[in-house]
Protein backbone atom coordinates (compact mmCIF):
# COMPACT_ATOMS: atom_id res chain seq x y z
CA UNK A 1 0.00 0.00 0.00
CA UNK A 2 1.35 3.45 -1.15
CA UNK A 3 2.32 5.68 2.00
CA UNK A 4 -0.34 8.67 2.92
CA UNK A 5 0.99 12.22 2.50
CA UNK A 6 -0.24 14.84 5.37
CA UNK A 7 1.00 18.40 3.59
CA UNK A 8 0.28 21.18 6.97
CA UNK A 9 -0.38 24.58 4.83
CA UNK A 10 -0.28 27.50 7.39
CA UNK A 11 -2.81 30.23 6.53
CA UNK A 12 -2.67 33.93 7.63
CA UNK A 13 -4.97 36.52 6.07
CA UNK A 14 -4.67 34.88 2.69
CA UNK A 15 -8.67 34.95 1.39
CA UNK A 16 -7.68 36.62 -1.47
CA UNK A 17 -5.78 33.57 -3.48
CA UNK A 18 -5.48 30.63 -1.37
CA UNK A 19 -8.34 29.23 -3.01
CA UNK A 20 -6.97 28.70 -6.75
CA UNK A 21 -3.49 27.93 -4.67
CA UNK A 22 -5.34 24.88 -3.20
CA UNK A 23 -7.37 24.16 -5.96
CA UNK A 24 -3.88 24.15 -7.87
CA UNK A 25 -2.64 21.39 -5.19
CA UNK A 26 -5.20 19.53 -5.16
CA UNK A 27 -5.20 19.10 -9.25
CA UNK A 28 -1.11 18.09 -8.85
CA UNK A 29 -1.84 15.47 -6.46
CA UNK A 30 -4.17 13.49 -8.51
CA UNK A 31 -1.40 12.17 -10.54
CA UNK A 32 0.90 11.15 -7.77
CA UNK A 33 0.15 7.61 -6.71
CA UNK A 34 0.46 8.10 -2.96
CA UNK A 35 -3.16 8.99 -0.90
CA UNK A 36 -3.09 12.27 0.20
CA UNK A 37 -4.41 14.94 3.23
CA UNK A 38 -3.97 18.90 3.03
CA UNK A 39 -4.12 20.39 6.68
CA UNK A 40 -5.24 24.28 6.12
CA UNK A 41 -3.87 25.49 9.75
CA UNK A 42 -6.06 28.68 9.46
CA UNK A 43 -4.37 31.16 12.58
CA UNK A 44 -5.06 34.12 13.82
CA UNK A 45 -6.27 35.76 10.60
CA UNK A 46 -8.49 38.93 10.53
CA UNK A 47 -9.55 38.21 7.28
CA UNK A 48 -12.02 36.37 5.68
CA UNK A 49 -9.69 32.99 5.86
CA UNK A 50 -11.53 30.79 7.71
CA UNK A 51 -14.82 30.50 5.70
CA UNK A 52 -12.81 30.26 2.38
CA UNK A 53 -10.29 27.91 4.00
CA UNK A 54 -13.98 26.11 5.03
CA UNK A 55 -15.35 26.31 1.65
CA UNK A 56 -12.56 24.21 0.17
CA UNK A 57 -13.02 21.39 2.47
CA UNK A 58 -16.55 20.89 1.34
CA UNK A 59 -15.02 21.09 -2.39
CA UNK A 60 -12.37 18.86 -2.19
CA UNK A 61 -12.61 15.77 0.13
CA UNK A 62 -8.69 15.76 0.78
CA UNK A 63 -8.31 19.04 1.84
CA UNK A 64 -9.26 19.45 6.12
CA UNK A 65 -9.04 22.75 8.16
CA UNK A 66 -7.75 23.33 11.79
CA UNK A 67 -8.15 26.71 13.06
CA UNK A 68 -5.94 28.59 15.55
CA UNK A 69 -7.55 31.91 17.34
CA UNK A 70 -3.78 32.18 17.82
CA UNK A 71 -1.32 33.35 15.08
CA UNK A 72 2.24 32.24 14.46
CA UNK A 73 4.07 30.27 11.78
CA UNK A 74 5.59 27.71 14.24
CA UNK A 75 2.34 27.85 16.04
CA UNK A 76 0.73 26.58 12.96
CA UNK A 77 2.87 24.01 11.43
CA UNK A 78 3.06 22.38 14.89
CA UNK A 79 -1.01 22.50 15.16
CA UNK A 80 -0.66 21.04 11.64
CA UNK A 81 1.67 18.05 12.20
CA UNK A 82 -0.37 16.93 14.92
CA UNK A 83 -3.43 16.66 13.49
CA UNK A 84 -2.06 14.99 10.16
CA UNK A 85 -2.50 11.55 9.73
CA UNK A 86 -0.31 10.02 6.92
CA UNK A 87 2.81 8.42 7.00
CA UNK A 88 4.42 11.00 5.40
CA UNK A 89 4.65 14.55 6.38
CA UNK A 90 5.48 18.38 4.92
CA UNK A 91 4.96 21.24 5.61
CA UNK A 92 5.38 24.58 3.43
CA UNK A 93 4.29 28.69 2.90
CA UNK A 94 1.78 28.13 0.17
CA UNK A 95 2.37 31.79 -1.22
CA UNK A 96 5.34 30.88 -2.10
CA UNK A 97 5.19 27.57 -3.05
CA UNK A 98 4.02 26.14 -6.84
CA UNK A 99 2.12 22.75 -7.13
CA UNK A 100 5.22 21.56 -9.52
CA UNK A 101 8.10 21.84 -6.23
CA UNK A 102 5.74 20.78 -3.69
CA UNK A 103 4.78 17.71 -5.87
CA UNK A 104 9.06 17.31 -6.98
CA UNK A 105 9.50 17.25 -2.68
CA UNK A 106 7.43 15.14 -1.77
CA UNK A 107 8.28 12.63 -4.43
CA UNK A 108 12.05 12.94 -3.09
CA UNK A 109 10.91 12.16 0.42
CA UNK A 110 9.16 8.88 -0.83
CA UNK A 111 12.22 7.92 -2.41
CA UNK A 112 14.58 8.61 0.75
CA UNK A 113 12.99 7.07 3.60
CA UNK A 114 14.63 8.34 6.55
CA UNK A 115 15.92 11.62 5.22
CA UNK A 116 14.50 15.05 5.95
CA UNK A 117 14.08 16.78 2.42
CA UNK A 118 14.04 20.61 2.11
CA UNK A 119 14.08 23.14 -0.73
CA UNK A 120 17.17 25.23 -1.08
CA UNK A 121 15.62 28.70 -3.18
CA UNK A 122 17.63 30.21 -5.62
CA UNK A 123 16.51 33.53 -4.90
CA UNK A 124 15.36 35.97 -7.13
CA UNK A 125 14.77 38.73 -4.32
CA UNK A 126 15.98 42.20 -3.59
CA UNK A 127 19.88 42.98 -2.37
CA UNK A 128 18.57 43.75 0.87
CA UNK A 129 16.43 40.43 1.64
CA UNK A 130 19.29 38.72 -0.09
CA UNK A 131 21.68 40.55 2.69
CA UNK A 132 19.42 39.97 5.36
CA UNK A 133 19.05 36.32 4.75
CA UNK A 134 22.69 35.86 4.52
CA UNK A 135 23.10 37.05 7.77
CA UNK A 136 20.47 34.94 9.39
CA UNK A 137 21.75 32.28 7.96
CA UNK A 138 25.69 32.65 8.70
CA UNK A 139 24.47 33.50 12.43
CA UNK A 140 22.39 29.92 12.37
CA UNK A 141 25.13 27.98 10.40
CA UNK A 142 28.05 29.59 13.49
CA UNK A 143 25.40 28.85 16.06
CA UNK A 144 23.93 24.92 15.72
CA UNK A 145 26.95 23.68 13.06
CA UNK A 146 24.77 23.34 10.53
CA UNK A 147 25.56 22.68 6.63
CA UNK A 148 22.76 25.06 5.04
CA UNK A 149 22.25 28.56 3.62
CA UNK A 150 18.45 28.35 3.66
CA UNK A 151 17.29 27.58 6.64
CA UNK A 152 13.86 28.84 6.02
CA UNK A 153 12.92 27.52 2.85
CA UNK A 154 10.62 25.64 1.68
CA UNK A 155 8.94 22.85 1.38
CA UNK A 156 10.68 20.78 4.30
CA UNK A 157 9.24 16.93 4.00
CA UNK A 158 9.72 13.99 6.38
CA UNK A 159 8.88 10.56 7.95
CA UNK A 160 6.45 10.59 10.56
CA UNK A 161 8.88 7.84 12.63
CA UNK A 162 11.51 11.16 12.29
CA UNK A 163 8.81 13.34 13.09
CA UNK A 164 8.10 11.51 16.45
CA UNK A 165 11.33 11.96 17.48
CA UNK A 166 11.78 15.61 17.24
CA UNK A 167 10.84 17.65 20.10
CA UNK A 168 9.37 21.55 18.83
CA UNK A 169 9.22 23.83 21.44
CA UNK A 170 9.13 27.28 18.80
CA UNK A 171 5.95 29.16 18.20
CA UNK A 172 7.43 31.63 15.68
CA UNK A 173 9.64 31.77 12.39
CA UNK A 174 12.30 29.84 14.69
CA UNK A 175 10.56 26.46 14.21
CA UNK A 176 12.48 26.24 10.86
CA UNK A 177 16.27 26.38 12.08
CA UNK A 178 15.05 23.93 15.15
CA UNK A 179 13.63 21.59 12.46
CA UNK A 180 17.37 21.55 11.21
CA UNK A 181 18.94 21.59 14.79
CA UNK A 182 16.71 18.62 15.50
CA UNK A 183 17.10 16.35 12.52
CA UNK A 184 20.92 16.92 12.96
CA UNK A 185 21.01 15.77 16.49
CA UNK A 186 18.62 12.69 15.18
CA UNK A 187 21.54 12.09 12.81
CA UNK A 188 18.66 12.40 10.13
CA UNK A 189 20.38 12.73 6.46
CA UNK A 190 19.26 15.84 5.12
CA UNK A 191 18.90 16.15 1.39
CA UNK A 192 18.24 20.15 -0.25
CA UNK A 193 16.26 20.38 -3.39
CA UNK A 194 17.01 23.28 -5.57
CA UNK A 195 14.13 25.09 -6.17
CA UNK A 196 14.02 28.26 -8.53
CA UNK A 197 11.73 31.39 -6.27
CA UNK A 198 9.32 33.25 -8.24
CA UNK A 199 6.91 36.16 -7.62
CA UNK A 200 4.67 35.36 -4.78
CA UNK A 201 1.32 33.71 -5.14
CA UNK A 202 -0.04 36.54 -3.10
CA UNK A 203 -0.16 38.48 0.02
CA UNK A 204 2.88 40.41 1.71
CA UNK A 205 5.95 39.36 3.14
CA UNK A 206 5.54 40.00 6.84
CA UNK A 207 9.38 40.22 6.67
CA UNK A 208 10.55 43.65 8.42
CA UNK A 209 13.96 45.02 9.89
CA UNK A 210 11.95 44.24 13.43
CA UNK A 211 11.06 40.66 12.64
CA UNK A 212 14.72 39.78 11.65
CA UNK A 213 16.01 41.53 14.60
CA UNK A 214 13.72 39.11 16.67
CA UNK A 215 15.05 36.10 14.81
CA UNK A 216 18.47 36.62 15.02
CA UNK A 217 18.29 37.88 18.61
CA UNK A 218 16.08 34.62 18.82
CA UNK A 219 18.68 32.08 17.10
CA UNK A 220 21.14 32.93 19.85
CA UNK A 221 18.47 32.71 22.90
CA UNK A 222 17.37 29.02 21.18
CA UNK A 223 21.23 28.19 20.72
CA UNK A 224 22.27 28.42 24.28
CA UNK A 225 18.86 27.13 25.46
CA UNK A 226 19.49 23.92 24.04
CA UNK A 227 23.52 23.48 24.69
CA UNK A 228 22.36 23.99 28.23
CA UNK A 229 19.65 21.09 27.95
CA UNK A 230 22.54 19.09 26.34
CA UNK A 231 24.85 20.03 29.22
CA UNK A 232 22.23 19.61 31.61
Amino acid sequence: MNQRLSIVLPVYNQADHIGPIVEEYVHAFENVQNPCEFLLVVNGCRDASLGVCNALAERFSPVRVVHSERGGWGLAVRLGLEAATGDILCYTNSARTSARDLVLLTLYAVANPGAAIKAHRRSRESFTRRAGSFLYNFECRVLFDLPTWDINATPKVFYRDLYEKMAFTQDGDLIDVEFYAEAKRLDAPILEVPIYSKARHGGASTTNFRSAYRMYAGAWRLARARRAREAG
